[in-house]
C-alpha cells in the first residue's frame, strides 16, 4: 500500500512540480518559490539547490526509465558545468544570480560534496564521461585545499582561503568542524566510488567511517555530536534527531557498497543504536521531533526530518525484520506525512514545516536554496527500490 501511494506520488507530486521550476531562459532551476506560491525568477540560485535537483532527476531517470527525466537532469547538468563551476579558481560557487553569474564565491566543502554526488549520479545516467571526470576532480580539490591533518576543513574564499563557518554553524556556535558536512562528504564519496571504483575513493570512505566511529559518534549517548572545533571537540550538548536517522541508513548503504567485512561490523552496532535512540526518543508513534539543544526539544516537524526518518526506520526493519515496530514506524511517519506535510494546494510541494499536530507554519518558502528534491524525492525512490 505504502510503495504504491509514494509511487503515485513521485511520479503525479514531486516530479512535475520540479520540472515546471525549470528556467529555460538562463538554465538551471528557480531558485525561489514563497508561501503563496509566487516564484521568483529573479531570485538567487543555490549551487546545492541545482546539484541536488540534477542528482534528483539522475536518479529518478535510473529508476523509472522515462527520458524526459534524463533530459531535465541534463538541464541541471549544463547549468551546472557552464555557471556553478569556477574555471580560474577550480570548485563550484556557493550561489550564483538568476543569469548564471556569481553571486556568492564562497567555496564551502559541503557545496563541492553535492556537486560530486550530483556528477557521480549523472555520469551513471548518462554515461558522459565528463561529468565523471568532473566529479573526481572536485573530489580532488577536496583532499588537497579542504583538508587538515584532523579532518575536513570547511568554509573557504573564492581563492580557497579558509574563513569563518557560517553558513554550517547554527544553535549560537562557531564551528570550524560538522557532522553535516563529514555525512555529505561521505554520501557524496559513495556514489563516486560506486560509479568509479577509484581505490584511493574507497580508502577515503574507510577512513571517513573510522572518524564517524572514534570521534563523531557518542557511545554513551548513542547519538552523533553535531558540532566541532578544530580538533573535533564537540562544542555543543545537541542531539539532532533527523540527521542521525538520516546517519543510520547512509552509513549501512556506504559500507555495503565498500563490500568491507571488518567496516560493516565495526559499523553496523552504531547505526543499529541510532536507529533505535531515535525511535525510543524523538518519535512519538507518528512523527519525528528536530533535535535537542541542553535537554529542551524542538517539536517542530521539519519536512527534510520526516522524509529520512521513513526511510531510516525501512532501513531498521529490513537489516532486523523482528523489528516490526520499524516498519510501522515508516508507515506511520508516511501517514503523516501524507495528512499534513504534502501541500494540498494546487501547484505546490512539501510545507518546510508543520508542529506536532500537523498545522504548517506559515511564511516559510516552499522553494529557496536548502529546500529541494533531494530528501523527499529520495525517499520516494528508497521505498520503491527496497519494496
Amino acid at each position: 500500500m505504502m510503495v504504491e501511494e509514494v509511487r503515485k506520488h513521485l511520479t503525479e507530486g514531486i516530479i512535475p512540480f520540479w520540472k515546471k521550476m525549470r528556467d529555460d531562459q538562463f538554465g538551471g532551476y528557480y531558485g525561489y518559490m514563497d508561501y503563496d506560491l509566487k516564484v521568483d525568477r529573479k531570485a538567487v540560485k543555490g549551487c546545492i539547490l541545482n546539484s541536488r535537483i540534477t542528482w534528483f532527476f539522475a536518479n529518478a531517470y535510473l529508476l523509472l526509465k522515462d527520458e524526459d527525466l534524463l533530459a531535465q537532469a541534463r538541464h541541471g547538468y549544463e547549468f551546472m558545468k557552464r555557471c556553478c563551476l569556477d574555471t580560474e579558481q577550480g570548485g563550484v560557487y556557493w550561489s550564483v544570480a538568476y543569469d548564471g553569474t556569481p553571486e556568492d564565491t564562497t567555496k564551502h566543502t559541503y557545496n563541492q560534496a553535492f556537486s560530486i554526488y550530483a556528477l557521480s549520479s549523472y555520469y551513471d545516467a548518462s554515461g558522459d564521461r565528463e561529468a565523471l571526470n568532473t566529479a573526481m576532480a572536485l573530489y580532488r580539490i577536496i583532499e588537497e585545499r579542504c583538508t587538515d591533518e584532523i579532518g575536513y576543513k570547511e568554509a573557504f574564499d573564492r581563492n580557497f582561503h579558509e574563513i569563518d563557518n557560517d553558513k554550517l554553524s547554527e544553535n549560537g556556535v562557531m564551528a570550524e568542524k560538522t557532522m553535516n558536512t563529514l555525512l555529505h562528504v561521505f554520501e557524496a564519496y559513495t556514489e563516486l566510488y560506486r560509479v568509479s571504483h577509484d581505490a584511493e575513493v574507497g580508502e577515503r570512505l574507510k577512513w571517513i567511517l573510522d572518524t564517524f566511529a572514534d570521534k563523531v559518534y557518542n557511545p554513551a549517548l548513542q547519538r552523533q555530536e553535531v558540532f566541532f572545533d578544530r580538533d573535533m571537540r564537540s562544542i555543543i550538548d545537541l542531539h539532532s534527531y533527523g540527521h542521525d536517522i538520516e546517519t543510520a541508513w547512509l552509513i549501512d548503504r556506504g559500507v555495503e557498497i565498500l563490500g568491507d567485512t571488518a567496516y560493516r561490523e565495526k559499523l553496523s552496532p552504531i547505526t543499529e543504536a541510532l536507529t533505535q535512540k531515535i525511535y525510543e526518543t524523538a518519535f512519538d508513534g507518528h512523527s519525528l521531533a528536530n533535535e535537542c539543544e541542553n535537554g529542551v526539544v524542538n517539536t517542530h516537524r521539519i519536512w527534510w526530518v520526516q522524509a529520512e526518518t521513513v526511510v531510516g526506520f525501512l532501513n531498521g526493519w529490513q537489516r532486523h525484520p523482528e523489528r516490526k515496530e520499524y516498519l510501522e514506524a515508516a508507515e506511520a511517519e508516511w501517514a503523516f506525512i501524507k495528512a499534513h506535510v504534502i501541500d494540498p494546494r494546487d501547484g505546490s510541494e512539501w510545507f518546510w514545516e508543520v508542529d506536532e499536530t500537523g498545522k504548517p507554519y506559515e511564511g516559510r518558502p516552499i522553494v529557496e536554496p536548502w529546500k529541494c528534491p533531494y530528501h523527499n524525492g529520495r525517499m520516494c525512490m528508497e521505498v520503491i527500490k527496497r519494496s
